[in-house]
């Protein structure tokens, strides 16, 4: 069975293999061990903190085999972001430019430098080892956060938002930065995500013209990616999608990968999810035929959270002894579910 839970010191290793295993274009985890056990740490307090408003906190989870132990997955929510740096990414928007004289009417679309998403809650760091994916698994770690989230609210604001990983090949190439960001910063991709992922972006502001870039002056090749998410994030996009998540113009500024953005309120799990106390030890077989349940218990520093076929009965969950464990419940205890 795989549960989610939050992170602890004693997974740094396993969080190093993820992030070597990641490759290029995925920033929010640069394979650096120190830089890696101070994220954890971060998380640790985060979730030790009490919070009456969304802050500098961080909540960092793994996905856990309980049949091995083995951690082949993670994901976090940072909670606001760009409030002691700036959140840079760009804006895509429109020029017009008309002439009544020569009857020409051209609209344009430009890139604007932004800090339009300052605050906001992030989804970010999310990623599954070969090995852990299918089985519904990308689900489970996606999801879990909306069920954190809705237990939690005052831990986060009212908007969520996700950067995804724009499109780059196996060498780490990206036509968007080469089409764009090389003519500013005069490093190669892999050196500047890296940068960017080590928490160093105040060299984008100095680096970075502040005036608008009409895109038709980028390479083909630049303008044909923008928007547009590698091919192995496109599934995690799909998710977001189907709780409510959308694309509204904004844009990463290296690889030129979508911003999507739901407000919290608006987004499916968070919504729609219900608590059921806990039947332990009662027979539930029958019911493993329907559709798969998110379940999630209501704890801050054990948050749990699985996936089961299960069907709530009117006023309580059957679970087996064997969930519930997985849960970290008693019998009793309240449960946060939706059905997916």
């Amino acid at each position: 069975m795989k549960i989610i839970r939050p992170i602890k010191l004693a997974d740094l290793d396993a969080l190093v293999d993820m992030a070597e295993t990641a490759g290029a274009g995925f920033t929010s985890l640069p394979p650096v061990p120190d830089f890696l056990q101070a994220k954890i740490e971060l998380s640790e307090a985060s979730f030790a903190k009490d919070v009456i408003v969304a802050g500098h906190e961080r909540y960092m989870f793994v996905m856990e085999e309980t049949t091995n132990g083995e951690i082949g997955a993670a994901c976090a929510i940072e909670a606001a972001c760009g409030l002691d740096e700036a959140f840079y990414n760009y804006r895509l928007g429109l020029t017009v430019h008309a002439s009544r004289v020569l009857g020409i009417y051209n609209k344009v679309p430009t890139l604007y430098l932004s800090n339009d998403l300052t605050g906001a809650s992030v989804l970010c760091s999310l990623f599954l080892k070969p090995a852990f994916r299918g089985a519904s698994a990308g689900k489970l770690l996606s999801k879990c956060r909306f069920l954190f989230m809705a237990q939690f609210p005052q831990r986060f604001t009212g908007k969520v938002i996700a950067e995804m990983r724009g499109v780059s090949n196996e060498a780490g190439h990206s036509p968007f930065w080469e089409g764009l960001g090389r003519h500013f910063f005069t490093v190669d991709y892999d050196r500047a995500e890296h940068i960017v992922g080590m928490g160093n972006k105040a060299f984008i502001a100095e680096l970075m013209p502040p005036h608008p870039i009409y895109t038709v002056l980028l390479p083909k090749s630049a303008q044909e990616v923008i928007g547009q998410v590698h091919p192995q994030t496109a599934p995690a996009l799909h998710l977001l999608e189907q709780e409510g998540f959308r694309y509204q113009g904004y844009l990463d500024i290296f690889d030129g990968g979508p911003t999507v953005e739901a407000p919290m309120n608006a987004i499916r799990c968070v919504r729609d999810s219900h608590l059921f106390p806990a039947r332990v030890g009662t027979d539930n077989s029958a019911a493993n035929h329907g559709a798969n349940l998110l379940i999630a218990n209501t704890r801050l520093n054990d948050f749990r959270c699985v996936m089961a076929p299960l069907t709530p009965a009117e006023d309580h969950l059957p679970v087996s002894a064997e969930l519930a464990g997985a849960l970290a419940v008693d019998d009793g205890d309240l449960l946060r579910l939706i059905a997916l």
